[in-house]
């Protein structure tokens, strides 16, 4: 019996250094060195142009008349979020997230939203000369929407918006 609690012991005791040598010696799979986010922020009327938001959180942040122009939210995640009037000409949205967007007015001229998301968004009065939506997902009355002020070419991909839409 003596013999059995010893073994168990030792075997805890192994064990335990084990776990100790592995918690100390562990390291971050991905390090983040730019933890920055923008949920919840109010960033009416701010100036982001030619900024470099990639991959950033914008969750349900007002950014009302704000200027991306020529910024890059490509990966961004902009959900919930108000862009009232806001300048997204030359933007580039490749392959982001815009569930539930409100971008009534916004100009989206020659931006780039390639394999964006955009379910439950609202793109009423928004100008599109020129942007690119290839392989974008979006509500079909969007789309029927956008098509009636669908006009010019992408001067980055040589796409029309047209063309990009789907538009007949």
């Amino acid at each position: 019996m003596k013999k059995l609690l010893q073994c168990l012991l030792s075997l805890v005791l192994v064990v335990g250094l084990a776990c100790l040598w592995v918690l100390l010696n562990a390291t971050p799979a991905i390090a983040l060195t730019d933890t920055v986010n923008y949920n919840n922020a109010n960033l009416n009327q701010e100036n982001f142009a030619r900024a470099d938001f990639h991959g950033k959180a914008f969750v349900s942040a007002e950014m009302r008349a704000a200027n991306f122009e020529g910024a890059d939210l490509s990966d961004a995640i902009l959900t919930k979020g108000v862009l009232l009037d806001a300048n997204l000409r030359e933007a580039n949205l490749t392959g982001a997230l815009l569930d539930r967007v409100f971008l009534v007015g916004a100009d989206l001229t020659n931006a780039l939203l390639i394999g964006v998301t955009a379910t439950r968004t609202s793109f009423q009065n928004v100008t599109v000369t020129g942007a690119d939506f290839t392989d974008a997902i979006l509500d079909r009355f969007e789309i029927s929407e956008l098509c009636k002020r669908a006009d010019g070419v992408n001067p980055v991909t040589g796409v029309s918006t047209r063309d990009s839409l789907g538009c007949p």
